[in-house]
């Protein structure tokens, strides 16, 4: 079991350390910046969700073998800025991201028993080539909506080779130099990662599914058309322009009821 704290108290330094470790190592947990309530109600709303995006043709993305994406619809309880627009998370990504940001995805990964081990990969191509280190130009803000252990499928990644040219890494971790990590984590806790580390998806072995949120935030001249936010026109005019200026969005009168996942090409 993981110990996590009761409240989620931050300081300016924790803020500075945090982001130190993203720069470093492409990766950062905070445990226990979420209500455990608000993870239990997002869960409850998933499993809904989940059962009836199975039964709709183009309901989920394939993401190899009994592994799917989902994009999350823009309605309560998953339209919550005190989650997208977190000040922790914004706090850290400020001092990351060098120009303006956006967010720009709203998802889950969701393992399921049977579920194998996926190859080593990158979510995105460096900017220019893998002879100039890329700076974070986008991340991936993860939290689980039920506790991660070892047996229902981590998230694994080798430290530090966000920074390293693709082959140099998987020489590196082939070679044991970096290792392969599990990162387990308890509902509550959120983790910051960029998309150039390598890393992959572990098994479930479990007969529950694991979902996994996935937020991104990019540098706001990065394209990004394999993944889309669509906003009901009601809920954007009632954020505070500042919020409203975070989302990079499709805004309309209502949401379709029939999307199809689009996301599926996804390792580099």
């Amino acid at each position: 079991m993981i110990q996590t704290i009761a409240t989620a108290n931050f300081t300016e330094t924790d803020l500075d350390r945090f982001a130190q470790e993203l720069n470093r190592d492409g990766i950062c947990v905070i445990r226990g910046l979420f209500d455990r309530k608000l993870i239990e109600e997002w869960a409850q709303a998933f499993d809904s969700l989940f059962q009836e995006r199975k039964k709709r043709p183009g309901g989920l993305a394939p993401r190899e073998q009994s592994r799917y994406y989902l994009t999350f619809p823009w309605v309560s309880p998953f339209a919550n800025s005190d989650v997208f627009a977190n000040p922790v998370i914004l706090g850290i990504l400020n001092r990351v991201f060098a120009q303006e940001y956006k967010m720009a995805q709203l998802g889950a990964d969701i393992p399921v028993q049977g579920s194998d081990y996926q190859e080593l990969h990158r979510d995105f191509r460096p900017l220019f080539t893998d002879d100039i280190v890329t700076p974070l130009y986008a991340l991936a803000v993860n939290f689980p909506l039920v506790e991660v252990t070892a047996e229902n499928g981590p998230f694994q990644m080798a430290r530090g080779t966000h920074v390293l040219p693709r082959e140099e890494g998987l020489l590196k971790v082939a070679t044991g130099e970096i290792p392969v990590e599990s990162f387990h984590m308890m509902p509550g806790d959120v983790m910051i990662r960029s998309p150039l580390a390598l890393h992959r998806g572990s098994p479930n072995r479990t007969d529950t599914p694991r979902p996994m949120v996935v937020m991104g935030y990019v540098m706001h001249w990065l394209h990004t058309a394999k993944v889309d936010l669509t906003v009901p026109q009601a809920y954007y005019d009632s954020l505070p322009q500042q919020t409203r200026e975070l989302l990079r969005c499709q805004v309309v009168e209502q949401l379709a009821s029939d999307k199809v996942e689009t996301y599926v090409n996804f390792k580099y």
